[in-house]
């Protein structure tokens, strides 16, 4: 499985005209890939209803989910970190873009 380019992730935060949260990424991924919520829920090991309440951020991730994440849509496990402290900066007010770089 290749790991696709960030440049899509970018793409994605400007065509969303607004920050892209994490389950706006998920969403906006899966769409592009054409696949359904219920085969990535079943991919993921999660419900419907819990995929739903990620892409419309009623539910956040852990870091370890995220990689789960990154896995299974083959993307960069990087990226999806970076937007999971992303989120969870902008929920305690501060307002900062995330950069994580492989040690």
């Amino acid at each position: 499985m290749s790991i696709k380019k960030s440049s899509v992730i970018k793409a994605l935060d400007k065509m969303r005209g607004g920050p892209l949260t994490f389950g706006r990424m998920i969403e906006s991924i899966r769409k592009c890939d054409e696949i359904s919520q219920v085969e990535l829920a079943k991919r993921m090991n999660i419900s419907k209803a819990h995929l739903c309440d990620i892409e419309k951020g009623r539910r956040n991730v852990t870091l370890a989910r995220a990689m789960q994440f990154a896995k299974v849509l083959g993307y960069s496990p990087i990226q999806f970190a970076a937007k999971v402290i992303e989120d969870q900066t902008r929920e305690v007010g501060l307002k900062v873009k995330i950069t994580l770089e492989a040690a």
